[in-house]
């Protein structure tokens, strides 16, 4: 059995990654120093699967601590490298700590991965490098606009420093995935999205709203140039996303791909309006929102959606599940995580 690394193991895309994983034969570690998360999801993953999860509390800025993870673990077949820091918002306001950890963080996991002979690497990256893309969908080969934020900056920098890096070590490939919006949570409504610090992407903001946590949410933009004035953005189930690793890893594994490094887009292939977000959620759960029309948020880009056909061609992945599976199981996730029904409704 190839045993996996998975930093960020205990976040949200992490966790959802860990049970594709295990469910395809892997054995997997993970390290995750539990900045925006707990270990809860662990207890999720081994009920999911029957399989228990090792983490390790690291800090992946602390060189020293990391290396004794790898050297803990030779042999590893591949790292996924999820953990970062991740909001748009929050990064306009704090730059610095978000070069710091997101881009430290890479280049430590990078150089463990030479130093203790790791070959495949997969970088979480995001659809927030093409900024505002001229023409949409974005295929792999639109080019880089102005990075909208901090956070995003640290993604298009993540990626040449992992271009450079295969480049120029031997022995080790790499992946660069893409991801468009991340949403929903396992069927079994056992892990989901549950971020230690406010939640700041918008399903969890409407199942909170949903929910009563919060009094009501704010739509950010209202006037740009799209079809109801809100930002467009590709919605993808994390359970298709998670797969998506698992589908690389195994393309890596099997030896297919003629370059050191290659990107992939990871989203449903379509947009969907923030609005159309909401209202697709007040129709698959009946629950009515409490929502306002506010000013447009820093960072934030008008339009993007994905051209996943190089995906689907090269990696035989496509995703399974549309916006209503996802606000379905986002939904059920609130309630069993809370503990709570929807609050009463006027």
């Amino acid at each position: 059995m190839q045993k996996v690394l998975v930093t960020g193991g205990c976040g949200y895309i992490g966790s959802h990654t860990i049970v594709d994983l295990l469910n395809n034969g892997f054995e997997v570690i993970s390290i995750d120093n539990l900045s925006n998360s707990d270990e809860t999801p662990l207890a999720g993953i081994r009920d999911i699967t029957g399989k228990q999860v090792q983490n390790y509390v690291v800090d992946l800025c602390d060189l020293p601590t990391t290396r004794e993870v790898f050297e803990k673990n030779k042999g590893l077949a591949g790292i996924i490298h999820f953990a970062a820091l991740k909001s748009v918002e929050e990064s306009v306001f704090e730059p610095l700590r978000y070069f710091h950890n997101n881009l430290e963080s890479l280049v430590n996991v990078l150089s463990c991965a030479h130093e203790f002979k790791v070959p495949n690497v997969i970088f979480s990256s995001s659809c927030s490098v093409y900024g505002n893309a001229d023409e949409l969908p974005v295929t792999e080969a639109t080019p880089f606009k102005e990075a909208e934020s901090p956070y995003a900056r640290t993604k298009q920098m993540g990626e040449k420093i992992i271009e450079d890096f295969t480049k120029n070590i031997a022995g080790v490939k790499a992946i660069l995935l893409r991801y468009f919006n991340p949403a929903g949570a396992h069927e079994s409504a056992l892990i989901g999205e549950s971020p230690r610090n406010k939640a700041t992407n918008l399903v969890p903001v409407i199942t909170e709203t949903a929910i009563g946590k919060r009094p009501s949410m704010t739509v950010f933009g209202h006037d740009y140039n799209t079809r109801d004035g809100s930002c467009v953005r590709d919605y993808i189930h994390v359970m298709d996303l998670a797969n998506a690793h698992t589908k690389c890893l195994e393309y890596l594994l099997a030896g297919k791909g003629p370059a050191a490094c290659e990107i992939f887009n990871v989203g449903l292939g379509e947009g969907a309006t923030v609005l159309e977000a909401v209202h697709a959620f007040e129709q698959e759960t009946g629950v009515r929102l409490n929502y306002n029309l506010g000013p447009r948020r820093a960072g934030d880009v008008v339009a993007v959606y994905s051209d996943v056909q190089k995906a689907k061609q090269l990696l035989g992945w496509q995703p399974k599940r549309r916006i209503e599976e996802i606000m379905k199981t986002a939904w059920a996730w609130e309630m069993a995580r809370t503990g709570q029904t929807t609050k009463a409704q006027e």
